[in-house]
């Protein structure tokens, strides 16, 4: 009992220090998981009618994208193909420092959107989502440390919820909805938090995977069992003092068909940044379009256009797979449209674990404190 009751303590406070932090940012993940969707439904400008003719070459999308910002060079732009119903995009950053993101017929590079990222819905919601609004090094500390301290209150909230005796157990799955308001907030947090905690897991992890990068990579080490192949990693060199002979057409053109021919099969191709001659040209393919699991990276020279380094996903560790897929472990859709649901709801009850569990602490604060009758006088 006094393990329970030091269990208890911890449980109450942590959850009192971090309760604002998870609720924002599971509450803002909860509406994230299903953004491709919603978009796909109000921003037409995403799809277009497949072509039986190839797409344009990344140089014409750049120029099309670039043509009404004067002075933006398109090696300093990230252009995507999402596949053959999907309009390609063109990302970059303007004079005034706002990211633009173009959207354009791949087939004829007709520029049907152009979208300022900073007052894009998602765009807001995402980054309260990672930094609640703060400076991103203050934000990492802030959300790192809820998050963390979220990890521990579900695990000390199942000890909480593990009945003694066997016969408990069903009165602790099930929620009274008859009873008074109070035992019912008591059970939204007890029950729903145990149904929730599994997921709540996995997508509390999955996200400190990505703000503490040593935590994923110490996953990697178990789950390799020592140090993932350093050529797994794409950290190709080029050498300055080497004379290579420059590609005879725009080098996005010459990563773009590489790809294409090296990742026949995919259907979404990312293509970084072409502007320094210093360092490679980055690109990854994707075997489905918005799924990032599965994808071949390249490091290009970024000169003459030559492969550096290939590391297809085929060859991949385990280690290097499971790191590929956080983000859709993350968002649930690793698993399809029933994932993200899944995620949507653990999401939700995240979100009000805080609410339900300070009613909780107010409720037992406020009978504690309530005044004692006195006694009749004789």
């Amino acid at each position: 009992m006094k393990l329970k009751q030091a269990v208890g303590k911890l449980h109450l406070w942590l959850g009192l220090a971090s309760g604002l932090v998870v609720f924002i940012v599971s509450l803002t993940g909860a509406i994230f998981v299903f953004q491709d969707d919603i978009r796909d439904l109000t921003e037409p400008w995403r799809k277009v009618e497949a072509q039986h003719t190839a797409m344009l070459l990344p140089s014409r999308l750049q120029a099309a994208a670039l043509a009404p910002h004067p002075g933006i060079r398109a090696a300093d732009t990230w252009t995507t193909y999402f596949g053959p119903e999907r309009s390609a995009t063109v990302f970059f950053t303007d004079k005034a420092g706002a990211p633009i993101m173009v959207s354009l017929n791949p087939y004829s590079g007709q520029v049907l959107h152009e979208t300022d990222l900073r007052t894009h819905f998602f765009s807001i919601i995402q980054e309260i989502h990672m930094h609640l609004l703060l400076p991103e090094a203050v934000a990492r500390w802030v959300v790192g440390l809820g998050i963390s301290t979220f990890v521990v209150m579900l695990i000390t909230g199942l000890v909480l919820w593990w009945p003694k005796r066997r016969q408990e157990r069903k009165q602790r799955l099930t929620i009274k909805w008859g009873a008074r308001w109070r035992r019912i907030n008591y059970d939204l947090h007890n029950v729903l938090g145990f149904y929730a905690a599994s997921i709540g897991l996995i997508l509390a992890l999955t996200g400190l995977f990505m703000i503490f990068p040593w935590m994923l990579e110490s996953s990697m080490f178990v789950i390799n069992g020592g140090p993932v192949d350093p050529q797994e990693k794409i950290t190709a060199k080029v050498d300055t003092l080497q004379p290579v002979a420059a590609a005879t057409q725009p080098l996005a053109d010459v990563v773009y068909r590489t790809a294409r021919r090296l990742s026949p099969r995919a259907e979404m191709i990312l293509l970084g940044p072409t502007g320094s001659r210093k360092d490679p040209a980055y690109c990854w393919t994707y075997a489905k379009a918005l799924h990032y699991y599965h994808r071949d990276e390249y490091a290009l020279h970024p000169v003459s256009g030559q492969v550096l380094q290939f590391l297809p996903h085929a060859r991949k560790s385990p280690a290097t797979r499971f790191s590929d897929m956080n983000y859709d472990l993350h968002v649930g859709q690793i698993l399809g449209f029933g994932g993200k649901i899944v995620a949507f709801l653990a999401s939700l009850i995240s979100a009000s674990l805080p609410v339900t569990g300070t009613v909780i602490w107010w409720g037992r604060r406020h009978k504690t404190n309530k005044p004692k009758p006195r006694p009749a006088l004789a």
